[in-house]
């Protein structure tokens, strides 16, 4: 039998039932003296299905048919004229009236008990099958089922149980068995570790599988070189950026401090003309594909993108590595998976740009802007004197080939003892460029002792999860989240009902004096109880970090290259990421060759190990809070207040150029419909929030509804209307796009100042159909039909 499937027990009930049955008869036999014609027939029928158990008690003698005026021979057309044995023997004397009443008394008492033992055998839950196959069995082995829920367990003694588990000791283990110096996405060392965490879930007694995919990605070239020629001097590099356009091309160099959007503005304010420069761009405050998406809506010809000094403290020849992909996910296999199988046409992701990149050295970078002249920088850029000129020619080379790699995806499972089929899901990258300690190497290393932990309090401390947990560990996140992709672009349809929460272990220890948490606002307030929980040397992690204003200090966007953000704004998973960082300084060492477990223990102060163990504690909380209670702990009012302020920006937008501009605008587009939408679901949020705190926890299959209704909302925020392949990122409050309330917002500015780009037809198009997705959100939340609160 497998260990997914449920069945019932009722023999113990049936035995008990026909144990009491023979008591009853026997008592009643002694009071009626053992007469042949007065007896009393007990009928115990229980629905083996589980819904409902009746037990059926009848009292039959001939005297009951004297009494009544009809004997059975009556009933049946037959006249007797003998007088009933009874009658004779038990007359109506005060004496045999006691007795009979003392019989019926204790019939009723006997049938209660047995009522009352048959609905509280029952009432235990609906059987269960095990969440993890005992150790030393294989997975084929069939497994004893059993019956009843998991009884909820207190959440200290929950709590306790974990801490006595994880330890930082043990976490410097599992450390060691995880380093390698070697395991980029699909080489023999990625697989190496790929089986190492498949042998370890497998010895924890978890079901086990794999997920293969074909990807195509950009490698650097094995017969030349990338490179850059600048005023005659040839300069090679090993360093490359994934995805990058390839080719030659020439031109004069600008500086673009950090290639952000508002630095790019600020060039166009000075009237520089971006159209075919060559961006030189420092690394860091946002990914390379965003610098290089900016530079290239301004038609620059190529971007090269160096670690500044201010911001980067190690050696001046220390390559970068990355990916200029503006997404997630196999670039060319948009919106699908990468199967060996698959027979699509040729397609390129919407995300890959058109124009050349290339990291290169601090050394080349400070050469090349000591030696620019033209205009002087903005006041906020320090440090530089000039920004470039027409006559500061750079040419740039860049030679990546495409490859195919195969790489796998590896799973484990502890299934729920109540609601199997719905999961949290706990991820870590598993491939980094080079040692990878903090980028892949202590999220994996946490991945496995999560599993290692919570698999023994199932087998030994008697915790039930109500709902299951899957383990994941990915490959090909160096190059943009490209298993977790592929792995949510195979399964999206399933994965949209049944996973309710993704928790990112990727960097969760980057340093020791801050701790961020960017995720959904649905776990807004479980992370807020979740911080109060971690204990620190002093405090907790609450208090340590941000004390009563820790929204504000900790809390911070999700962005585009995290590993989490797929699963949000691809899939409509809330999920969380989170982890120890610097401050408001990031990571050097992420993209380089020098992520080892020795310099970021000097990043921690020697805390490597303790900060680990705490981080571990977090992801443990959310992680059994979301499988231990009744109901999904969502905070579904914190998107009605997201949904009121971007709905307010835009109407003081819209009406201010109805005022001003009233012919790019007409009167006839109205607000009323998009700000009944939100009014919609503010009254459905705050309906089920009602329904919620009137729900009778006990009631499995209730709960179960309501806790269908709370996963719907994150996937309903995907606009139906756009396509996976030219929009993935379809959340219209965090995705990105067009159709998001975000990218109305920036609509509406473009035709305020009459940009070539905008373009009112297109606006009241995406303005219509974000209307209706919020509206088809409320409609979602609100349940049946008939409950709809539909003013459009």
């Amino acid at each position: 039998m497998d260990v997914a499937e449920l069945s019932d027990s009722p023999g113990v009930i049936q035995e008990s039932c026909e144990e009491s049955m023979d008591q009853a008869r026997s008592t009643i036999t002694k009071i009626f003296n053992g007469e042949p014609h007065s007896y009393t027939r007990f009928n115990l029928t229980q629905n083996m299905e589980g819904d409902n158990s009746q037990v059926e008690m009848k009292l039959s003698s001939d005297m009951d048919e004297e009494v009544g005026g009809n004997g059975v021979g009556e009933r049946h057309g037959h006249v007797s004229n003998r007088k009933p044995y009874v009658t004779q023997r038990f007359g109506r004397t005060p004496k045999n009236l006691i007795f009979m009443a003392a019989a019926v008394l204790l019939i009723f008492i006997i049938g209660f008990l047995i009522g009352y033992l048959v609905q509280q055998s029952k009432a235990l839950a609906p059987t269960c099958a095990p969440s993890v196959v005992p150790a030393g069995l294989p997975a084929d082995v069939p497994v004893e089922h059993e019956t009843g829920a998991a009884p909820l367990m207190d959440w200290d003694v929950v709590k306790g149980l974990l801490a006595k588990q994880l330890g930082a000791g043990r976490l410097d283990s599992v450390f060691s068995e995880f380093l390698s110096n070697d395991h980029q996405a699909g080489s023999d060392g990625d697989e190496i570790l790929a089986n190492r965490v498949l042998r370890k879930f497998k010895q924890y007694g978890m079901k086990t599988w794999t997920d293969e995919h074909f990807i195509k990605v950009q490698d650097p070239p094995t017969t030349v070189s990338n490179k850059i020629v600048f005023k005659n001097l040839e300069i090679k590099q090993t360093g490359f950026l994934s995805y990058s356009a390839t080719g030659s091309v020439t031109g004069a160099v600008l500086y673009g401090h950090y290639g952000r959007e508002a630095d790019f503005r600020l060039l166009r304010d000075k009237n520089i003309d971006i159209n075919g420069r060559v961006m030189l761009i420092r690394a860091g405050r946002n990914s390379f594909a965003e610098k290089v998406a900016n530079a290239a809506k301004l038609n620059a010809s190529a971007v090269l993108i160096y670690p500044d000094p201010t911001d980067y403290s190690f050696g001046e020849t220390t390559e970068l590595y990355g990916h200029v992909h503006l997404g997630s996910g196999d670039p060319y296999t948009p919106g699908f998976p990468s199967f060996n199988h698959t027979q699509f046409p040729p397609i390129q992701s919407s995300g890959l740009p058109k124009i050349l990149a290339q990291t290169i050295t601090q050394a080349t970078g400070i050469k090349i802007l000591r030696s620019l002249g033209g205009q002087n920088p903005p006041d906020d850029w320090v440090g530089f004197s000039k920004l470039g000129d027409s006559n500061d020619m750079v040419t740039v080379e860049v030679n990546n080939v495409l490859v195919e790699k195969k790489i796998n995806n590896v799973f484990g499972v502890i299934k729920g003892f109540v609601d199997a089929d719905r999961y949290v899901v706990i991820g870590a990258q598993r491939d980094a460029w080079g040692p990878g300690f903090a980028a892949s190497t202590v999220g994996t290393s946490v991945l496995v002792e999560l599993a290692r932990s919570i698999s023994d309090m199932v087998k030994n401390d008697g915790f039930k999860p109500r709902r299951s947990i899957v383990f994941a560990s990915w490959s090909g996140g160096e190059y943009g989240s490209v298993g977790a992709t592929e792995w949510l672009e195979g399964y999206l349809s399933s994965l949209s009902m049944k996973a309710y929460t993704y928790i990112s272990l990727d960097g969760i220890v980057t340093g020791r004096s801050g701790f961020k948490v960017a995720a959904s606002p649905l776990l807004h307030s479980l992370i807020g109880s979740t911080l109060k929980e971690i204990q620190m040397d002093t405090g907790t992690l609450a208090s340590n970090f941000g004390g009563s204003k820790w929204e504000k200090e900790i809390l911070q966007p999700l962005k585009m290259d995290n590993a989490a953000y797929p699963f949000l704004a691809f899939s409509g998973i809330p999920s969380v990421s989170f982890g120890f960082t610097a401050g408001s300084s990031d990571y050097t060492y992420f993209g380089t060759k020098l992520d080892t477990m020795e310099r970021l223990r000097t990043a921690t102060a020697g805390q490597m190990s303790a900060l680990a163990e705490k981080a571990a504690r977090f992801a443990g909380h959310i992680t059994l809070r979301l499988v231990h209670d009744h109901l999904l702990r969502f905070d579904l009012m914190k998107y009605d207040s997201i949904i009121r302020t971007q709905v307010a920006q835009i109407y003081m937008k819209v009406k201010t150029i109805q005022r001003l501009q009233p012919n790019i605008l007409p009167k006839a587009l109205t607000m009323q419909w998009l700000m009944s939408a939100s009014g919609s679901y503010s009254r459905a949020s705050r309906s089920l929030t009602t329904d919620i705190q009137d729900s009778d926890l006990e009631d499995i299959e209730m709960c179960r509804l309501i806790n269908d209704r709370i996963m719907t909302v994150e996937r309903n925020f995907l606009s139906p209307y756009v396509s996976p392949r030219d929009s993935p990122f379809r959340h219209i409050l965090l995705g990105s796009g067009p159709h998001t309330l975000k990218g109305l917002a920036n609509h509406l500015d473009a035709l305020r100042v009459n940009s070539p780009e905008a373009d009112t037809d297109v606006f009241r198009n995406e303005f219509a159909l974000a209307t209706w997705t919020i509206q088809g959100c409320a409609n979602s939340l609100a349940g049946d039909i008939w409950s709809l609160d539909n003013e459009i």
